[in-house]
């Protein structure tokens, strides 16, 4: 049997999970599945966490998502074609949801599959190399610090892109005696309630 890897239980990471999961009710043969995802539970970038610039075990955060996101692209643009928000809510909702609509959308379709027991939680993907053959794959399960190496014959890499800040540098900026905070890191607004703030980038 063949072996593949998808790294990142994202929507696209679940949406290849999916696939797989429906050609096997369907009776068609599927590989020997696993996902790598570094966080505690699937999403991706909607998976929402309080926390900045480490995660429990030190590694970096990759969620760039905050609090009181709206999306701002109509959720018409964002239905799968095989799960609408009709069906997964029972009701019509307005065309710019709040993150936490989405994201249930998101976990809803997922949870229709029997897709999470393919997923490794909390275990990083640390390097791959490939032979002209196959992939080796090194990972680290970071609730029990421990390293593993395995070979697949396909790889998917579903990590999205938006998980690394890219922050440029500025003349000055080292020498600077204030907060200087990546939009990476943006969770509230409250916390600069009666502060000056510059915003540097308008994407």
């Amino acid at each position: 049997m063949s072996k593949i890897a998808i790294i990142g239980s994202g929507p696209c990471g679940l949406s290849m999970l999916r696939a797989f999961h429906q050609a096997e009710l369907k009776g068609e043969k599927i590989p020997e599945i696993t996902c790598f995802d570094k966080q505690s539970d699937w999403g991706g970038l909607w998976n929402y966490s309080w926390r900045t610039g480490s995660d429990q075990y030190g590694d970096p955060v990759p969620n760039s998502m905050y609090r009181y996101l709206w999306s701002n692209g109509p959720k018409e643009c964002l239905e799968f074609a095989d799960y609408t928000f009709d069906e997964h809510f029972g009701k019509a909702l307005p065309s710019f949801p709040p993150r936490e609509v989405l994201y249930d959308y998101i976990l809803g379709r997922a949870k229709k599959s029997d897709i999470k027991k393919y997923i490794r939680f909390d275990t990083t993907v640390t390097t791959v190399t490939h032979d002209g053959k196959e992939f080796s794959i090194a990972s680290k399960d970071k609730k029990n610090n421990s390293l593993s190496s395995e070979k697949f014959d396909s790889l998917v890499i579903a990590t999205g892109h938006f998980s690394v800040p890219f922050i440029p540098e500025y003349q000055g900026m080292k020498s600077f005696p204030g907060r200087i905070l990546h939009s990476h890191d943006f969770r509230d607004a409250e916390e600069f309630r009666g502060k000056d703030v510059i915003v540097l980038g308008s994407s």
